[in-house]
């Protein structure tokens, strides 16, 4: 079955960097678009970014835009976001998913249907 493991969270102070993890197993990893979501306590589930299977497009939220990078490597089965500039307001659960379909890119939490456990970032003031 298919298996999405994040890893990296943390508690960092504002204008910190993490790097988060995301290694997933049970699926042909190069063949999906890789998506990050977080869901802050009180708040929906919101879309961060996603990276296309081949890693030829990125795609991001405004809130990070410019602060946040995806990439992947295929060849360790394994997506990671850079968070750099973080502010309070990043502070949420962060989850790693990957669609349903193969060499589909989507944004909709919807439209995933594999999710990780999640991985806590706090950031403080």
């Amino acid at each position: 079955q298919v298996q999405l493991v994040e890893s990296g969270g943390g508690l960092v102070q504002a204008g910190g960097s993490l790097r988060l993890s995301c290694a997933a197993s049970g699926l042909t990893f190069s063949s999906y678009t890789m998506g990050w979501f977080r869901q802050a306590p009180g708040k929906e589930r919101e879309f961060v970014g996603a990276i296309t299977w081949s890693a030829s497009s990125t795609y991001y939220a405004d809130s990070v835009k410019g602060r946040f990078t995806i990439s992947r490597d295929n060849a360790k089965n394994t997506v990671y976001l850079q968070m750099n500039s973080l502010k309070p307001e990043d502070t949420a659960v962060y989850y790693c998913a990957a669609p349903g379909s193969v060499h589909t890119f989507v944004t909709g939490a919807t439209l995933y249907d594999y999710w990780g456990q999640g991985t806590q970032v706090t950031v403080s003031s």
